[in-house]
């Protein structure tokens, strides 16, 4: 998300705050980070190996060349 979010709240009669209105685009791109988040979170016990490794197993694959 590149700009700042400007929520508009909605007001019960108390003048106490119950809901958020935000942009569409806004609201989808906080999903998608949500999930990324959650995603890393899962993964974080995972091990990890070197650039040097992936590229080697990547060209073994053959999905990228030298």
């Amino acid at each position: 998300m590149n700009h700042k979010v400007q929520p508009q709240y909605l007001i019960d009669e108390q003048g106490k705050k119950t809901a958020v209105v935000i942009p569409l685009q806004e609201y989808e791109e906080m999903l998608e980070d949500l999930h990324d988040l959650a995603v890393i979170a899962e993964r974080k016990d995972e091990p990890t190996i070197s650039m040097k490794d992936l590229r080697e197993r990547l060209k073994a694959n053959g999905l990228i060349r030298d």
